[in-house]
């Protein structure tokens, strides 16, 4: 056992050491991948060569924990968070109850005290710690239905959808895949989301969402307001919703799987302004908190409606007492221990360092942008609200018809060059670039790399025309 934690922590140490300058992916990263297949072995090759095969098989690891990975939101892993993840995995608690693990229960309730304080969310609330933003918002839309049952005078979670009518859902066009996805697993459906845009880009028509509220006569309703949509980081109008939802007699849901974190900016209260009036938030711990995979929390104003939620019982498991039993709160009944990552970043660096590691994001997405607007060949797409910008190659000489295909290709190769790591998406039709700055490591000189390299492989593209 001793020499196998050697062995990870050399590797760990060896892969860590060149992170800040590798390429993201390169030449040997699918091949290393593939190369560790096989049929099971009749006979175990043993724990330390088992570990050594996994090493020499590092290649095959994206470099996303890095400064230079921009693609989707992804987050590292602090030093602090880091290494209380490996304690984590040594120590292998059940976070479920107290009796399964003081220690992961008890860090569980600071960890969820401390990032309602860092968000600004009363402290009153429930909360609890999920995989990600997809379970976050399944526990928080969960949350949401049982309200909407007990209005119609149902325990839903006891007794199911029978004889209940649908459950209207309704949003901007900037509702996320994460929060479709929930739905269908909480048996709303994905296609229940009426999702009311006043243009391409899927901004909201608060007037259209005000008309529906005013349809259903009263009845109970979900409204999802979005926190930092994924392609240019920009936020529903949430505190003229939570308006709607307080006239109307709605649920407010807020999915802010990384725009939440703006609400621990002096200067971003504005822009999350009314976050603290919704029913239920969510937000992803390995995305702007850069704890490791994976971690996400979910905050509910009624703390009893999870325990409905997610309510089981056994002879064998421990009654609800004193301290919060998380296995009763979420949808997990064994838990990763994920309160020790996040209580120990939280620790290590405070308010204080959190806030200014996401100042100096945002700064550094003004930055960029600035670089992409002084630049002749590239075009910004979309204001820079966040941490996210929005923008595509477009060489003065190229018809607008060609840009799309010539930027899915240009995408094609930045992912295969490595040395920054963006992938391409759709904004108001075209086919655009939108880097997420979110990494504690990342600097301007990694931020500067991208303007540099998507001008240098969009003239290469262009010229193999």
């Amino acid at each position: 056992m001793a020499e196998a934690l050697r062995l990870a922590l050399d590797e760990a140490e060896a892969y860590l050491a060149t992170i800040d300058t590798d390429r993201i992916a390169g030449p040997t990263t699918f091949p290393s991948a593939e190369a560790l297949g096989g049929t099971l072995p009749e006979r175990g090759a043993g724990t330390l060569a088992a570990i050594r095969e996994l090493a020499a098989a590092h290649p095959a690891a994206l470099r996303s924990s890095g400064p230079r990975f921009f693609h989707w939101v992804v987050g590292g892993g602090t030093p602090a968070a880091l290494a209380a993840d490996w304690l984590a995995s040594t120590y292998d608690q059940n976070a479920f109850a107290w009796e399964s693990s003081p220690l992961g229960t008890r860090l569980e309730e600071l960890a969820v005290d401390w990032l309602k304080d860092l968000f600004a969310l009363p402290a009153t609330w429930g909360g609890v710690l999920t995989t990600g933003a997809t379970m976050a918002n399944f526990t928080g839309l969960a949350a949401g239905r049982r309200w909407w049952a007990e209005r119609h005078g149902v325990d839903i979670d006891e007794r199911g959808f029978s004889g209940l009518p649908a459950l209207p859902v309704f949003s901007s066009g900037y509702v996320h895949a994460s929060a479709t996805k929930a739905l269908a697993m909480l048996g709303i459906g994905r296609g229940s989301v009426q999702r009311f845009s006043r243009d391409a880009v899927g901004r909201l028509d608060i007037a259209a969402l005000e008309a529906a509220l005013v349809a259903l006569r009263g009845a109970p309703s979900i409204t999802v307001a979005n926190a930092g949509e994924v392609n240019a980081g920009d936020f529903d109008p949430i505190d003229a919703m939570a308006d709607l939802a307080e006239k109307y007699g709605a649920w407010l849901h807020v999915d802010g799987a990384f725009g939440l974190f703006v609400r621990a900016t002096l200067a971003g209260m504005g822009l999350g302004r009314g976050i603290e009036r919704a029913d239920s938030v969510i937000s992803d711990g390995h995305k702007w908190l850069n704890v490791p995979y994976d971690s996400g929390f979910a905050f509910v104003r009624d703390r009893r409606l999870l325990a409905g939620a997610f309510a089981l019982s056994g002879a064998y498991l421990p009654a609800p007492g004193e301290h919060a039993s998380f296995g009763y709160l979420g949808p997990e009944a064994s838990r990763r221990a994920r309160g020790l990552a996040v209580w120990a970043t939280l620790r290590a660096y405070g308010r204080d360092g959190y806030r200014a590691m996401i100042e100096r994001h945002l700064a550094l997405a003004r930055h960029l942008a600035e670089r992409v607007d002084d630049a002749p060949d590239l075009e910004r797409l979309a204001d820079v609200r966040l941490n996210i910008v929005c923008f595509r190659y477009r060489p003065p000489d190229v018809a607008e018809a060609d840009l799309d295909a010539l930027n899915a290709r240009i995408g094609k190769a930045l992912l295969e060059d490595g040395r920054v790591y963006v992938g391409t998406t759709r904004y108001g039709g075209k086919v655009a670039f939108r880097p997420a700055i979110v990494n504690w490591r990342t600097g301007e000189e990694d931020v500067d790399l991208i303007t540099d390299v998507v001008r240098e492989l969009g003239a290469r593209t262009l010229a193999a025309v």
